[in-house]
This record gives C-alpha cells, structure tokens and sequence, in this order.
C-alpha cells in the first residue's frame, strides 16, 4: 500500500477485505495476517491504524452498522406503501443477505470482541440490535397509520421478525432463499398484526415519528 494514502482510505481497504475473508472462510479464518494479505498490504499497516486486531474488528462491525442508516431510510420510505409484508421481506433479504450473518456468527465467536462492542451497543447482538429497532420503528409507523392493529407490540414483533428471518439465512452455503420463502415467513408471523387499511395509506405524522427514532 502506497505511503502517504489516506486513514480513510487504508481502513475501508482493510475492512474490505476482512469481509472477503469472512464471507470466503469464516471467521476461524479471520486473522490479522490474512487481512492484510487479502488486502495486499504489509501487517504494519493495520497496526498503524488500530490498538489491535480486535479493536480492528470492532471497528469493522461499528462501520457496518452506520450502514443500516441507509437500510432504515429506504424503509422510512416505504411507510404507507405496498403492503406491510413486502416491505418487510424487502428488508429482511437486504440485510440478511449482505455481509450480516457472517459478522453476527464472528461477534459470538470472539468474547473480546463482543466486550468491546458493549460501549456502543449494551444489549443484544450488534447490527441484529440495530436492525431490530429500525423495523422497530416501521412497525410504529405503520401502526400509527393503521396498516397494522393498534394493539401490536411492535417491540416484540420486531425481534420476531429479526430472529425468524436470521433463521432462513443462517449457515448457509450457495443461493440464499428465494423472495417467496422470506415472504412466507414474514407473513406468518405478522399475520395477526394485519389490518384492512389499505395499501397506499400515508401519513406525515407516523413518517416524523419514525425519522425521530430512527435517528
């Protein structure tokens, strides 16, 4: 890696290509010195960026997270449009079938590195928590709209929703499964949430609502 390259730059690098490794070998496979092979540079560099390699790795985790904001965005949007259930598998396959899973399946097998991702997220498990909350608050929205019925525990709804659709991607090797089957099991388990509102219901009051959680 070339000196004089941006911090920026050599991080997003580094990240990169830790993610290739996870997704390729799993995260037995993830060391500092297949990092910084994978991403062609010396192991100095790494260190000249992080205390250690699990700090290293709790910043990779803390960065994948801030990209749930764009995930949380495109949902805000689909606030009181399409149905509920298509919304939700639009999600739950966008997250899920990204880099998610296998970042989950490293944070439970490295205890350091769960340790220091409790200053950030205190509870649960990092980027399901915050993903959790997200549909969290769709669900909120959507309930003040009527889409769902006003007696839904959206914060128990959500982790159901969450666990479920972890359940269909987890430990899996080759194609993901397909839209249809994620649908099928959103459905079932909003199924008692459901009203007869109908699908192209709005309203600004339930959209501020959801910007001012989501943020």
């Amino acid at each position: 890696m070339p000196t004089g390259v941006a911090i920026r730059d050599a991080r997003e690098q580094l990240f990169d290509a830790a993610e290739r490794v996870l997704l390729r070998d799993g995260p037995s496979a993830l060391t500092s010195r297949a990092v910084t092979t994978e991403a062609g540079c010396a192991k100095g560099v790494l260190h000249r960026h992080f205390a250690d390699f699990d700090d290293f790795l709790a910043e990779l985790v803390r960065d994948r997270i801030t990209r749930l904001d764009h995930r949380a965005a495109t949902l805000h949007d689909a606030v009181g449009t399409g149905t509920v259930a298509d919304n939700l598998t639009d999600t739950l396959r966008d997250l899920f079938g990204s880099v998610a899973v296998a970042i989950v399946g490293l944070v439970i097998s490295r205890d350091d590195l769960r340790t220091r991702l409790r200053r950030s997220t205190p509870t649960g498990i990092p980027i399901l928590t915050e993903a959790t909350a997200a549909i969290a608050s769709y669900l909120t929205a959507e309930r003040a709209l009527g889409r769902i019925g006003a007696d839904t525990d959206v914060d128990t709804l959500a982790p159901a929703l969450i666990g479920a659709g972890h359940m269909l991607f987890a430990d899996r090797k080759g194609t993901p499964p397909e839209a249809a089957t994620v649908h099928k099991v959103v459905t079932a388990v909003i199924a008692g949430a459901l009203t007869d509102a109908p699908p192209g219901t709005t309203g600004a009051p339930a959209r501020d609502a959801f910007v001012r959680r989501a943020r």
